[in-house]
């Protein structure tokens, strides 16, 4: 039986305290649990353990190529040269952790090399319109790496870094929103998909929780809930289907192709993480349905059918599902498996199959940036998720 349903719509409102930190993506508790696992070669943080730490992310000689002008999209004139933030965002990144798993000084400082070298020297994002991704997304990266090495007592830079959030990511995230529904970028208002509103949410919640912004963070937070984009939870996640005895949950670009549903799966997964880090529990707001989202993408990218309603709003036009990129592997499902199925008991076998799969095509761990292709998708999650999710 095929039912499609429209999401049934609760309430939640988003309140916050005090931040707490770290606070995006990772814990204190977190990092108490994973460094035990490692100190202790428990599996499978020993095989993830070994597998990050073979990447040359992680090694604390890499080197960035800072520049003062970010370029992602063709402006006519400057060469697109965005892979060199988000290659260094990558190596930020896996420095941090590796420092607070272990400890060990020269990772801190090859961490803090990094976030100085950009926070010195990037003054502006440029390009076309892709530039907003750009903000987003690298923003939304960017800022974990920050957040973890915040504690480090010999980092004299995170105010300076802070500020470069503040005024260079967080200025283009803000436009975006402000100028959502009419004016310069008026015409991105529902005529966009979803993955461009929900970059710009992640890019706010870490950036406000980052600067202690509350404004920042409320702004990305509430968007999920009353946005006007199609990032909005409802818009990104348009229909249920009640289909073999589950309720699984169709994404806006489900008809578009699967690498850019799946960056919407992952992006739906990191804000709501980030907001449960601060007591705002996106992940389970309408009976979890971005859980139902997994599934969905997850059942049909492992090869199997599920029903589809016809989407069509205005100016974009889905009638069937796409096989194109079916099968698309990014490195997010140990997160969302290990929220559901481990620490909130849900029955989600097609995210655990799909997890196992992708931990198996990596030689038994999720890896991390770089591991899924050379160009900008395979950097749009930071991943390790095995040795960083795992319950």
């Amino acid at each position: 039986m095929r039912l499609a349903l429209p999401l049934f719509t609760s309430l939640a409102t988003i309140t916050t305290a005090a931040f707490v930190h770290p606070g995006l993506l990772h814990t204190n508790t977190d990092f108490t649990r994973i460094s035990a696992k490692v100190a202790a070669g428990t599996e499978p943080w020993a095989t993830a353990w070994t597998k990050f730490t073979a990447s040359p992310y992680a090694a604390a000689t890499y080197t960035p190529p800072a520049v003062s002008i970010i370029y992602r999209g063709s402006d006519g004139t400057h060469a697109e040269n965005y892979p060199l933030l988000y290659q260094d965002v990558a190596a930020a990144y896996a420095l941090a952790i590796r420092w607070r798993v272990t400890g060990i000084a020269q990772y801190g400082d090859a961490a803090i090399r990094i976030l100085d070298a950009w926070s010195s020297t990037l003054t502006a994002l440029g390009g076309n319109s892709d530039l907003f991704l750009a903000a987003g997304i690298y923003g939304y990266e960017f800022a974990q790496a920050g957040e973890i090495m915040r504690s480090y007592t010999s980092w004299t830079g995170f105010v300076p870094f802070k500020n470069m959030m503040v005024n260079v990511f967080y200025s283009q995230i803000n436009e975006w929103f402000v100028n959502h529904d009419a004016g310069t970028y008026g015409q991105y208002a529902l005529g966009v998909y979803a993955g461009w509103d929900l970059s710009m949410m992640a890019g706010a919640v870490a950036i406000g929780i980052l600067a202690d912004n509350q404004t920042i963070y409320d702004q990305g937070a509430n968007w999920f809930l009353t946005g006007t984009g199609n990032g909005q939870v409802f818009r990104a996640i348009p229909y249920q289907h009640w289909f073999e005895n589950q309720v699984i949950a169709q994404t806006q670009e489900a008809g578009r192709d699967q690498g850019h549903n799946m960056l919407d799966i992952a992006l739906l997964s990191m804000i709501g993480k980030m907001a449960y880090n601060q007591g705002n529990d996106l992940l389970s707001y309408n009976n979890s349905v971005i859980s139902f989202a997994a599934e969905y993408a997850a059942r049909y990218n492992l090869g199997y059918d599920v029903p589809y309603t016809p989407y069509n709003n205005g100016p974009i036009n889905l009638p069937t599902i796409s096989n194109v990129s079916r099968g698309d592997l990014r490195p997010v499902w140990e997160l969302l498996y290990n929220h559901y199925g481990v620490l909130k008991g849900k029955n989600v076998t097609w995210t655990k199959k799909y997890r196992d799969l992708v931990v198996s095509s990596n030689g038994g761990a999720e890896g991390g940036s770089g591991d899924y292709g050379p160009n900008s998708g395979g950097y749009d999650q930071l991943g390790w998720g095995t040795l960083l999710y795992t319950l």
